[in-house]
C-alpha cells in the first residue's frame, strides 16, 4: 500500500487526514508542497487541484480529507 498526502504547514484539514492515517497505523509520504515547487506541481499533474491535503492511495487520488473515499480507497 502507497499512501502519499500533499499538505501545507497552515491547512487544518491536511492534519486531520494524518491523525487519521497515523490512529489507523497506516504509513504515509507527506510532501509539503509549500516549500517544494516540483511536489506542488506533480500534485496539480496528478489531481487537476491547486487545493491541499491531496492524498494518493495506491494511485487513487482524493482531494480534501473525505473519510469515505479514503477508506473505499484503502479497501
Amino acid at each position: 500500500m502507497s499512501i502519499t498526502i500533499y499538505t501545507t504547514p497552515s491547512c487544518g484539514f491536511c492534519n486531520l487526514a494524518k491523525a487519521y492515517f497515523r490512529e489507523r497505523r497506516l504509513p504515509f509520504t507527506e510532501y509539503d508542497v509549500s516549500r517544494d515547487y516540483n511536489k506542488a506541481q506533480e500534485m496539480v499533474n496528478k489531481s487537476g487541484q491547486m487545493g491541499v491535503p491531496v492524498i494518493d492511495i495506491n494511485g487513487k487520488i482524493i482531494v480534501g480529507f473525505d473519510k469515505n473515499r479514503i477508506d473505499s480507497a484503502l479497501n
